[in-house]
Order: C-alpha cells, then sequence, then structure tokens
C-alpha cells in the first residue's frame, strides 16, 4: 500500500464536490489509450509539476526512471494522464512528500487531492495560492 497523491488540470475537472468525485473515478479508470508513464501526455502546468517532482522523488518507470540511486526510498510511482497525474509514495516520505506536491502544485497552478490523508481537494484561487475547496 502507497501514500497517493495526485494534481490535476482545474480547468478539465468539476468543482462540485460529488461531480469531482465520479469524474476522479472516471480518470482513474486509465482508458485514454497511451502509455500512463510519461509526461508528454499531459497539459504545460501537469508536465512541469512532474519534471519538478522527479527531482526529489524519481520516477519508477518510463522515460524519466533512474535506476541505482543510493537512496531508492523516495523512487515513485506516477500514472501520468492528460489531466490528472496520481502518485503513490512510500508512506515513510508522507510528510515530504506532501509539502512537496503542494508546494509544487501551488507553483505551477494546478489542483491537489490527498487522495490518502483524508481526502481533500485543493483549487488554485485567485490569488494563486492553493484553496482547500472540500473533502470527498
Amino acid at each position: 500500500m502507497s501514500y497517493d497523491l495526485a494534481v490535476f488540470d482545474p480547468v478539465a475537472a468539476p468543482r462540485e464536490r460529488s461531480a469531482f468525485s465520479v469524474w476522479f473515478r472516471a480518470q482513474t479508470q486509465w482508458k485514454e489509450g497511451h502509455k500512463y508513464d510519461d509526461p508528454k501526455v499531459s497539459t504545460p502546468a501537469l508536465r512541469e509539476w512532474f519534471l519538478s517532482m522527479i527531482v526529489e522523488f524519481p520516477a519508477l518507470n518510463g522515460p524519466y526512471a533512474r535506476r541505482g540511486l543510493p537512496d531508492e526510498s523516495a523512487i515513485t510511482d506516477y500514472t501520468v494522464g492528460s489531466v490528472l497525474i496520481y502518485a503513490g509514495f512510500r508512506w515513510s516520505n508522507t510528510q515530504k512528500v506532501y509539502k512537496a506536491v503542494l508546494r509544487l502544485a501551488e507553483e505551477k497552478g494546478v489542483g491537489f487531492f490527498d487522495v490518502s490523508g483524508g481526502e481533500l481537494v485543493w483549487w488554485p484561487g485567485a490569488d494563486g495560492k492553493l484553496v482547500a475547496a472540500f473533502a470527498i
């Protein structure tokens, strides 16, 4: 079991709680017809988020995977869709990961869904800061 977080395109996702939940479940069926390990399929903002995240939390699979790292505890399983990136981290990295994902989501202007830790959904606000909207 992993500590799961997701980032999403705030334009593509519905802003109402129940509609978001339905949308999220549909996105995580992974039926887009491409491999889910390369950010080239994502929006520019999601791609930037991914490329920033893998600096500290390297990808397990795909063209950006890195092997033979001195500390492989940060290796992360990213599932990359066109409007959503789902990431599975090790539980031992929970606090560090949460801060990094939240910070980079805000910096890149993407939404943030805390799938494993309370299921809180965050949206970019008018000032660019993330705002907690609702829990699923």
